[in-house]
C-alpha cells in the first residue's frame, strides 16, 4: 500500500463533532513530577503549562467551570490496583509526596473543582461525569498530561459519557513527540476534536460576548 497515513484514515474518519453550547474545561495532572528533571516522569513540559494556563485565564474571563485532577494513593498504595502495580512511576502520588503538588502557576482557585484519581481516566471511579450533567455541561474541553496516558484515556472516557470532547493541542504533552502526536493524530480520527489553543481561546470569548 503506498498511501500514507492521511490518505488511509481519511477514507473511514475525518467527521468533526464542533463545539457545544456549555463547555467545561478539564486540567488533567498537571502535577509536580512532570516538571521536576529529578523525577523519572519529567517531560520538559513548561511549555504545555504555559499554554494550559493562558487556556484556563481565557475560560475564568468567559465564567466556563474549571476543573483539576490529580493522581493521590493511600500511603500504602491498596487503591492503586493493577496500574500501579504496572507503573512503577506512579510511587510518586502516594499521597504527600511532594511530586504530586502543584507546579509553579497552577495554584487551584476556590471556585475551581479538584477531583483526585487513582487511575488513567479522570472519570473512571470519580464523580466527574455526574458532576459535569448536573452543571448542564455538554463539551469538555481537554488539557494536561500525558498525552498518551490520562488525556488519551480521559477524551475517551469523556466521549463514551455522551459529551462533546476537544483536545487542546498545544495545552497537551507528553515524555515524547512520538506518542505526542500519535495519540492526538487518533484522538482526533476517532474521539475529539483536536484544535489549537488560539481556536479554543476564540470560542471562549464568543461565549462570553453571546
Amino acid at each position: 500500500m503506498t498511501e500514507d497515513v492521511d490518505q488511509n484514515y481519511a477514507r473511514a474518519y475525518g467527521g468533526s463533532a464542533g463545539f457545544g453550547k456549555r463547555p467545561a474545561l478539564l486540567l488533567v495532572d498537571f502535577v509536580q513530577a512532570y516538571f521536576d528533571p529529578a523525577c523519572e516522569l519529567y517531560a520538559a513540559v513548561d511549555d504545555v503549562l504555559a499554554s494550559a494556563l493562558r487556556v484556563r485565564a481565557a475560560a475564568r474571563e468567559a465564567g466556563i467551570p474549571i476543573i483539576l485532577t490529580n493522581v493521590v494513593y493511600h500511603p500504602s498504595a491498596i487503591d492503586g490496583g493493577r496500574f500501579f502495580e504496572k507503573a512503577s512511576p506512579l510511587h510518586n502520588f502516594l499521597r504527600g509526596n511532594p511530586m504530586g503538588a502543584w507546579p509553579k502557576g497552577l495554584e487551584p482557585c476556590d471556585d475551581e473543582l479538584v477531583i483526585s484519581k487513582q487511575y488513567p481516566s479522570a472519570f473512571f471511579g470519580t464523580s466527574l461525569a455526574s458532576t459535569l450533567t448536573s452543571m448542564g455541561v455538554d463539551n469538555v474541553i481537554l488539557t494536561g498530561l500525558t498525552t498518551s496516558g490520562c488525556v488519551r484515556a480521559s477524551c475517551i472516557d469523556s466521549m463514551s459519557h455522551g459529551f462533546i470532547t476537544t483536545v487542546v493541542r498545544e495545552a497537551c504533552g507528553d515524555r515524547h513527540v512520538g506518542p505526542h502526536e500519535a495519540n492526538l493524530f487518533d484522538m482526533q480520527a476517532k474521539y475529539a476534536d483536536v484544535v489549537s489553543e488560539g481556536a479554543i481561546v476564540a470560542h471562549f470569548a464568543s461565549l462570553k460576548s453571546s
